[in-house]
């Protein structure tokens, strides 16, 4: 019976095998981290600190980055998505010392990072996006043209979330945002009415 669940071919066994030892190591490293979130909520010392320990344990790690999809439509892919790089290095190098962006670029999770997925109902595309439960995500968003990027990164400031607005030179042309890595609750609900890039 167990020759039938396990492939014949070398390279697809050994494919399954590594992928298995992920999914396991992944496993073991979130029931760590769960066993270390409740040995600090045990020793807090008022109920409202532990339960504010414990829901921000349990959050994801998140890096939105945005794109105008004006320029997906006109320039070259891969302009467009170097934009990306660019703005995404800058948020991340601009608060490298942050501990959101420690943990995310932390040896140890930079293996781990994964994109979001869309969510369909009923054969329509809905917002916001799926989280597997995997602890770090990138999120690619759109938006239509350069007045709506402008006024997200106006919005962005006023809610005091720190990201860098890539602006391209010489031409001076705003072309993407990215976010410094936050937990998912502190920062979704200035995404929320994005459409995810395709």
């Amino acid at each position: 019976m167990a020759s039938i669940l396990m492939p014949r071919c070398p390279l697809l066994k050994t494919h399954l095998e590594t992928r298995a030892s992920r999914v396991s190591t992944v496993f073991l490293r979130n029931a760590a981290r769960m066993e270390s979130s409740t040995a600090a909520n045990a020793t807090a010392d008022s109920a409202g600190i532990a339960q504010g320990t414990e829901s921000a344990a349990a959050d994801i790690l998140v890096q939105y980055v945005v794109l105008r999809r004006d320029l997906i439509d006109t320039w070259p892919l891969g302009s467009v998505v170097t934009q990306g790089c660019h703005a995404s290095v800058a948020a991340i190098w601009l608060h490298k010392d942050d501990p959101d962006t420690l943990q995310y670029c932390s040896a140890s999770n930079l293996d781990s990072m994964h994109k979001a997925r869309e969510r369909v109902l009923s054969g329509t595309v809905v917002t916001p996006p799926v989280f597997l439960g995997n602890l770090l995500y990138s999120v690619t968003l759109e938006v239509k043209g350069e007045t709506q990027m402008l006024n997200l990164s106006d919005k962005l400031k006023v809610g005091g979330i720190a990201h860098k607005l890539w602006i391209e030179q010489p031409e001076n042309i705003p072309t993407c945002l990215a976010t410094k890595p936050y937990p998912k609750s502190l920062v979704s609900s200035f995404f929320k009415k994005l459409k995810l890039c395709k």
